[in-house]
């Protein structure tokens, strides 16, 4: 599967942003999609990721500092994954970017075999 992430830009602490990631291939449904960001000087995290749990159903899971603010969705028509960010602030400024699964759940970014591009989040305070 090819990944193609997009929507990241520079807003205002407190703003919004989507991104879209698009993935190719009439089996993407089938495939775990994570979010991963990294900001410069720090190691890249997973902040949302869409797990597989049987046809058709998926569940959604966060990490810590982005719960509550964040939300992951998939359009499996569209084949595309969507990270909807609210109440942004500074330090979440990095270089998002998808990433996508075969059966693995977890959360290391060696788990996940395809990539997209990143796209760069500039949240200003």
């Amino acid at each position: 599967v090819q990944l193609q992430a997009s929507g990241g830009g520079l807003v205002q602490a407190g703003g919004s942003l989507t991104l879209s990631c698009v993935g190719s291939g009439r089996t993407f449904s089938t495939y775990n999609v994570g979010w991963f960001r990294q900001a410069p000087g720090k190691e890249r995290e997973l902040v949302a990721r869409v797990v597989r749990t049987g046809p058709g159903t998926y569940e959604a899971y966060y990490t810590a500092s982005v719960k509550g603010r964040f939300t992951i969705s998939r359009d499996n028509a569209k084949n595309t994954v969507y990270l909807l960010m609210n109440s942004l602030k500074s330090e979440d400024t990095a270089v998002y970017s998808c990433a996508a699964a075969v059966g693995y759940t977890g959360t290391s970014s060696g788990g996940y075999g395809y990539w997209g591009q990143g796209t760069l989040v500039t949240v200003s305070s």
